[in-house]
């Protein structure tokens, strides 16, 4: 997103017509966002995203951040209230928390070496859900560490120290022979 893109959304609290602009720029990427974490509801999640926006889109401060985080926030809020709803839904069911029922066999559809797989998707569980986030934006959403961080809510010098302990953390279990256990580690 640009310069262009904030004055857009800016803009759109006073011309809703505007915002049209930014669903046709963005909505291939938040849905690329959406399917990797939840593949069955992505085109209802990107629905709600878009209504969330628009009715929140006099609350954007170009100050605080880019459009484009501002969008990946939303995103993240809708996906964060899927998650929710379908654990109340399914009550019976193994309750998951938000942040851990990513599909990770995503992640095993593109690596090279299926070997691989297993110990990346155990670590990545692993790992604390807001070095996560932060790795899968930038990653896989191609945001920068200062984008994720908006999304997050966490400072940008916090979200690069947290960017470089995860892909730290990511490495060592992908150099080791077999899978560290993270999940009881303190940061």
């Amino acid at each position: 997103m640009n310069a262009d893109e904030e004055e857009l959304l800016t803009r759109s609290a006073r011309e809703p017509e505007a915002f049209e602009t930014l669903v046709v720029r963005q909505s291939a990427s938040l849905h690329g966002y959406l399917a990797r974490r939840a593949p069955d509801a992505a085109d209802d999640l990107l629905a709600e995203v878009w209504l969330q926006a628009f009715a929140g889109r006099g609350g954007f401060d170009a100050g605080r951040g880019t459009a484009r985080a501002w969008l990946f926030g939303v995103a993240r809020n809708v996906l964060s209230g899927h998650w929710r709803r379908l654990a109340q839904d399914r009550p019976d069911a193994q309750r998951h928390e938000p942040d851990s029922s990513d599909p990770w066999h995503a992640v095993d559809q593109r690596l090279d070496a299926a070997a691989l797989a297993p110990q990346l998707r155990e670590t990545l569980a692993g790992l604390p859900a807001v070095e996560r986030d932060l790795l899968l934006l930038v990653a896989w959403e191609q945001l920068t560490p200062t984008e994720a961080a908006d999304v997050v809510g966490i400072p940008a010098g916090t979200a690069r120290s947290r960017l470089h302990r995860a892909r730290g953390r990511l490495r060592a279990a992908l150099d080791s022979p077999k899978p560290l256990q993270l999940s009881g580690e303190m940061a």
